[in-house]
């Protein structure tokens, strides 16, 4: 690590520096991440968050989804304690699997706060290392669009199946064919609801404002992949527009992704959104043969990711079809 040019983490519109520890991990034990930096070391922000004066000193709830607290936890209880010691303070954390607040005591506020601060910290660094749960889209899957979808599918098996690493099993299902705008990681049903109130905010604040409170009419048209090289395709998606040729669409996108970035449900990737739907994946390709091995033993029968040739594939592709208002939506990945 560059010591002039720390990782930086931002939470609450401010910035804390990011002390790194390497540290070897041992075998069969989730690695941790040691962010308890020491007295001094993080800028207290004193008015970030609400500190209650109590008759035997002051206190801090937090609001953590139970799958992160062994984060605060830590191996054998050490970060907690290690916490509790710099910041004299007492942490208390609900049972494992009980939804419930995080609640810091301590004689001093500046302790509190302290422990708060570095609470916050750990928990923005864990859980981005989480597995995505939500993703937001536009769903593609009307009767129109799967049908040509279904030809495309088809022709491409008929005039391709030679291709190298050309499948059937590297499709998308027809019925989950959407626009993905971002995924989320959505830790418990607080946050779930938190997202479908977000989500419905938005479209009263600007997506009817932007819309005009009329169906938007899409065109997916023409094919493209997301590689440099399209005879080691791994992704091959379709392009989308408004048949207006206005670029409504875009803005809506555009919007939803800021409003959950900046709610802290979804993290900034790009400066706008991609629009697109995937139709062919090699994250989908299935091996028949370890299928049937592991059907008793449960084990997954997807393959490591083999790319395949795309190249003719994409000559003269055209449209898959022309569908009108998109519907705005939250999906659940399982």
């Amino acid at each position: 690590m560059d010591v002039l040019r720390p990782p930086l983490i931002r939470i609450g519109g401010r910035v804390y520096r990011k002390n790194l520890i390497q540290e070897q991990a041992l075998p069969h034990e989730e690695e941790e991440e040691d962010l308890c930096a020491g007295p001094g070391d993080v800028d207290e922000p004193c008015d970030a968050f609400v500190v209650e004066e109590t008759e035997r000193g002051f206190q801090c709830r937090v609001e953590v989804p139970s799958p992160l607290y062994k984060y605060i936890i830590g191996k054998k209880g050490e970060t907690k304690k290690r916490l509790e010691t710099e910041t004299r303070t007492s942490i208390s954390i609900p049972k494992p699997g009980v939804e419930g607040e995080i609640v810091i005591t301590g004689q001093q506020r500046s302790g509190v706060v302290s422990a708060r601060t570095r609470i916050d910290v750990l928990l923005d660094s864990f859980r981005k290392k989480q597995p995505f749960t939500h993703f937001l889209s536009f769903a593609l899957n009307q009767p129109a669009i799967q049908e040509k979808f279904l030809q495309f599918k088809e022709e491409v098996l008929e005039k391709c199946s030679k291709d190298h690493g050309v499948s059937s099993s590297l499709f998308q299902n027809p019925a989950k064919l959407h626009l993905t705008l971002g995924t989320l990681v959505l830790l418990n049903q607080q946050e779930i609801q938190k997202a479908c109130d977000l989500l419905q905010r938005c479209k009263e604040d600007f997506v009817d404002q932007i819309t005009g409170g009329q169906p938007l009419t899409v065109e997916v048209a023409g094919v493209e992949y997301m590689n440099d090289d399209p005879t080691m395709t791994d992704v091959l998606y379709a392009k989308v527009h408004m048949k207006d040729g206005s670029d409504r669409l875009q803005m809506v996108a555009d919007q939803l992704v800021e409003r959950f970035v900046a709610s802290g449900l979804m993290l900034k990737e790009w400066d706008r959104v991609k629009l697109h739907a995937t139709v062919m994946n090699t994250l989908f390709r299935k091996d028949p043969t370890e299928e049937r091995n592991n059907t008793m033993t449960g084990k997954s029968s997807f393959k490591e990711r083999e790319s395949f040739n795309g190249q003719n594939i994409l000559k003269g592709r055209k449209g898959c079809g022309t569908v009108s208002s998109p519907r705005l939506q939250g999906r659940r990945e399982n």
